[in-house]
C-alpha cells in the first residue's frame, strides 16, 4: 500500500511583538497567518473500517488543528513571557482578554516548532506529521519538516 500525504490549510489573525529585537518587528503588529498542515500515512484497508481508503478524515485534522492552534491564537496578541515585560503583560491583560503568553520569542519559526509539538501529539495512530508551512505575509513563510527534526 502506498504512503499518502494530506494537506489542509488554515488561517487566523494574530498580533505579536518581538521583545528585544533590533528592527520594526519589536513593535506590536499583526499578521493574517496561513498555516498548511501536511500529514502522512497509509490509507486504511480494513473492510470494517468506515474510514477505509483514508489516511485520516480531513474533518478530524481540522478539529485537531482548530483546537490546538487556531482557537488559541485567532485574534490574540502573542507575547513572550519574560520578567522584563511582566508589567506590560499585566497592564494589557486588564484591557484585553486574548493575550497568549509563550515561553519563546513568537517568531514564525518558533511558532512552527510549538505547533508541531501540539499537532503531532494529537494525531491518530499510524498518521505522522510530515510538514508545516506558516505564511506570515503573502510573500514570506517558514517551514517545518519532520525529516529535518528526527
Amino acid at each position: 500500500m502506498a504512503t499518502i500525504r494530506l494537506t489542509k490549510e488554515f488561517s487566523f489573525e494574530a498580533a505579536h511583538a518581538l521583545g528585544g529585537y533590533d528592527g520594526p518587528c519589536r513593535e506590536i503588529h499583526g499578521h493574517s497567518y496561513r498555516l498548511f498542515v501536511t500529514v502522512k500515512g497509509r490509507p486504511s484497508t480494513a473492510e470494517e473500517d468506515p474510514k477505509r481508503g483514508m489516511v485520516m478524515d480531513f474533518g478530524e485534522l481540522k478539529r485537531i488543528v482548530n483546537q490546538e492552534i487556531v482557537a488559541r491564537l485567532d485574534h490574540a496578541l502573542v507575547l513572550r513571557a519574560t520578567p522584563d515585560n511582566e508589567e506590560l503583560r499585566r497592564m494589557l491583560g486588564r484591557e484585553f482578554s486574548n493575550i497568549v503568553e509563550v515561553d519563546y520569542q513568537p517568531t514564525c519559526e518558533n511558532m512552527l516548532i510549538d505547533f508541531a509539538r501540539h499537532i503531532a501529539a494529537r494525531l491518530p495512530q499510524g498518521v505522522a506529521l510530515h510538514a508545516l508551512r506558516l505564511h506570515e505575509t503573502a510573500t514570506s513563510y517558514a517551514e517545518w519538516l519532520a525529516e529535518d527534526n528526527e
